[in-house]
């Protein structure tokens, strides 16, 4: 009792030291004021404040935060879309200048939150009015690009930095989404009735060549026993010919060079062929009438 008599001062100054220690987490800075004034910042861990003169003001957070957004736009063309995001954020840096603006811009977190909400969803609705409905889906990248470009600057101002901003789901009224369902069917429907179209012509074509290769086959035959027919013919009236000039006493070469000029003359003006080539040397004309006189020979030998 006596020593807590004598020593009572020395107490209460270990006591006024202990009420001067603050300890700060990991991940957070305390903001210290002194009679509401700013005096300076407190860094994590633990920390030696003036007693009952120095105040810790405000703590803030200078971790990754994310907040999830719901709201809707009008689209150039008056069509109600339907956003959900997730906002993801932080205190741009632990200095001292960043840190009193975020102490000091907004009275509260609340405050700061409805503004940076509001800021994103007005940013987001200037750059759908801009655009159809029929584009917004495929413009996920372009809005948040657009977004980070126009409230970076804000932000900094603030003492924050926009981190990411993820366009989870984009939905339109109940109508729009069934109108484009009918469309998409329609367009299903359509490309497999242009398949069965497209698959019906060509079997149509792949019938028609057939047809048109079978007639041709058919007609390159025909053509082959009338070739053969008229040489059958030729061969037999010369052979008929030279017999009658035969028992006549007259000379069958003649009547022989006669029928196969004629016969030249035949092809030339009935034949399809563009060229005929002849041998219309002495040696090639007597080998010629040497294989008519054999024709006929052979013929009148089959009689």
């Amino acid at each position: 009792m006596n020593f807590l008599i004598n020593y009572w001062w020395l107490i209460l100054i270990i006591l006024i030291l202990f009420a001067g220690l603050k300890t700060v987490n990991q991940g957070m800075v305390g903001v210290v004021t002194i009679f509401g004034k700013y005096q300076r910042v407190l860094l994590p861990g633990l920390r030696l404040m003036i007693p009952f003169i120095e105040q810790i003001y405000k703590k803030i957070s200078i971790q990754n935060r994310s907040i999830e957004m719901e709201f809707q736009a009008v689209t150039a063309d008056q069509a109600n879309v339907y956003f959900k995001n997730m906002l993801l954020y932080s205190v741009q840096n632990a200095n001292e200048d960043t840190i009193k603006k975020v102490a000091f811009k907004f009275i509260s977190e609340r405050e700061f939150m409805q503004a940076l909400t509001r800021t994103v969803e007005g940013t987001v609705r200037s750059f759908v009015a801009t655009k159809r409905q029929a584009e917004i889906l495929a413009l996920r990248r372009e809005i948040v690009e657009y977004v980070k470009e126009q409230i970076d600057v804000l932000l900094e101002e603030w003492g924050y930095h926009l981190l990411d901003l993820q366009i989870n789901d984009i939905t339109f009224d109940k109508a729009i989404i069934e109108s484009m369902s009918r469309v998409v069917a329609a367009a299903e429907n359509e490309g497999q009735a242009l398949l069965i179209t497209k698959t019906k012509a060509a079997e149509a074509d792949g019938n028609s060549i057939k047809i048109a290769a079978e007639a041709e086959r058919e007609a390159a035959r025909l053509r082959g026993q009338g070739v053969a027919l008229f040489r059958q013919e030729v061969a037999k009236g010369m052979t008929e010919a030279a017999e009658q000039m035969k028992q006549a006493n007259l000379d069958t070469n003649v009547i022989l060079f006669s029928m196969w000029t004629e016969a030249i003359k035949n092809f030339a003006e009935y034949g399809k062929g563009n060229v005929i080539f002849l041998d219309g040397s002495p040696d090639g004309m007597e080998h010629t009438m040497k294989q008519i006189q054999a024709m006929m020979m052979k013929q009148s030998g089959t009689h």
